[in-house]
This record gives structure tokens, C-alpha cells and sequence, in this order.
């Protein structure tokens, strides 16, 4: 299996005050191809940070990380000042496109969108990195297997007001794989389900991951998510336990 993430001494660091706060304390690990990751902590470990900072969402103080074999801020001194230069977004909303996809605890679906128009809208917004999804017909054939899959077909046409918190998930599911993207992550994806839809939706990622050889990266707490796993990496206190 190939590495498709990799953290080298990784830091975050926030100024409180007068006290700086280590969110994340010289992080480094792997993360292979096909992985059904868990990175698992208490409330406040730097869990959170860490998936953020993996998602190319909030940047590293310091540190290397690379994507797909990409050193994501390779000579970018300007990392220090927190400050995000154009060609440095444009870069990283590419990094996004190609690689990655967000699967959220709060769902974040548009509530004037069907399902299938939330499914589709990644699409809508860019071209995905595979190319036989700029064909309509395939799009469309894609979208409807994607729907099929997680459960949803019948209620395709169905605002996400009209479904339930576990069928909501299912849509970001879906959305979140829609562009053939190779690596989702996923931020406490069961944190607002009740147990019965919590297993559920790991039982589905867990499918998706055998089937499609989609990387799965979890940020949780939750101990169901971290016995499913085949990697585990363990953080307390912004440091790696184990990885």
C-alpha cells in the first residue's frame, strides 16, 4: 500500500494571552492508501486540529505535510504568520478538489436541495479529479449508484427537512464521495446520531472503504469508530500516544 498522508514533526500553536497553547506537539505519522483510520483522544486532545490541518482547513505553525506525495507547504516560510497568500488558497482549494472529501458531525447539507441536488453540488462548484465524471450521463449514473448505495433512492427528491438525522448523514456520505476523491475525513461523523443510525453509517463508511478503496481518516471519540479501525493513532494533550 502507498502512503497517501504523512505528517513530519508537525506544530500547532495558538497565542492566548501571554501563553502559548500547543494544540499539536510535534505530530508524525502515516497514513496508508485504503487505511480506515481512527485519530482518537478525549475532548480538547488536538484531535480535531489535527484532521483540520490534514484537510489543508487550518494550517500548520510548522512542520511538513504531505498529500498524495505533495510537501503541501514546501518553502512557505509565510506558515509563521498564519496569514493565507492568494496563490497559497488557490493551491490548497486544488489540493482539496483533487484529494479530498468532508464528511461533518453537523451534516452541513443545503436545505433548498433535494438529495440528489446535494449529492451533485461538489460537482456544480468544481470538476472533479476524475475525468469521466465531466460526461453528464456519468455524473448522473455516479449520483444515482452513490444514492443507491447509502439507502436513499426512494427519497431522492426529498429537502434534508424531510429526512431523518441518520438518513442526513447518508447524504453527506454521498456527497462527500461524489467526486471520486481518494481520502474522506471525517469529523465525529456519529457525534449527533442515536446508537442504532451510529452503527449504521459505520457499517456503510465501512463498505464504501472495502469496496470503493476509499482512505477513511476519522477524528472521534468514539470507542465503536476506534475498534472498527485497522490504524489508530492515539493523541492526548496536542502529543502522538501512538500511531
Amino acid at each position: 500500500m502507498s502512503v497517501v498522508i504523512e505528517l513530519q514533526n508537525v506544530f500547532k500553536t495558538y497565542q492566548m494571552e501571554k501563553v502559548e497553547v500547543h494544540a499539536v506537539d510535534g505530530a508524525s505519522f502515516s497514513i496508508d492508501e485504503g487505511d480506515f483510520a481512527a485519530i482518537s483522544g478525549p475532548s480538547g486532545s488536538g484531535k480535531s486540529t489535527l484532521l483540520n490541518m490534514i484537510g489543508l482547513i487550518d494550517l500548520p505553525t510548522s512542520g511538513k505535510i504531505i498529500l498524495n506525495g505533495i510537501d503541501v507547504y514546501k518553502n512557505m516560510e509565510l506558515l509563521k504568520t498564519n496569514h493565507v497568500p492568494h496563490k497559497l488558497d488557490v493551491k490548497l482549494t486544488e489540493l482539496r478538489r483533487k484529494n479530498l472529501g468532508f464528511i461533518f458531525q453537523t451534516f452541513n447539507l443545503i436545505p433548498v436541495l433535494n438529495v440528489y441536488e446535494n449529492v451533485e453540488f461538489p460537482l456544480k462548484i468544481g470538476s472533479s479529479p476524475a475525468t469521466e465524471l465531466l460526461n453528464p450521463a456519468k455524473q448522473r449514473e455516479w449520483i444515482d449508484f452513490l444514492i443507491e448505495t447509502v439507502g436513499l433512492t426512494a427519497w431522492k427528491n426529498h429537502k434534508p427537512s424531510e429526512l431523518s438525522g441518520g438518513q442526513r448523514q447518508r447524504v453527506a456520505i454521498a456527497r462527500a464521495l461524489v467526486t471520486k476523491a481518494p481520502i474522506i475525513l471525517a469529523d465525529e461523523p456519529t457525534a449527533n446520531l442515536d446508537s442504532k443510525n451510529g452503527d449504521q453509517i459505520l457499517e456503510l463508511m465501512k463498505k464504501l472503504n472495502e469496496e470503493l478503496k476509499t482512505t477513511f481518516v476519522f477524528s472521534t471519540h468514539d470507542a465503536k469508530i476506534v475498534n472498527m479501525a485497522n490504524h489508530v493513532i492515539k493523541i492526548s494533550d496536542g502529543h502522538i500516544l501512538s500511531a
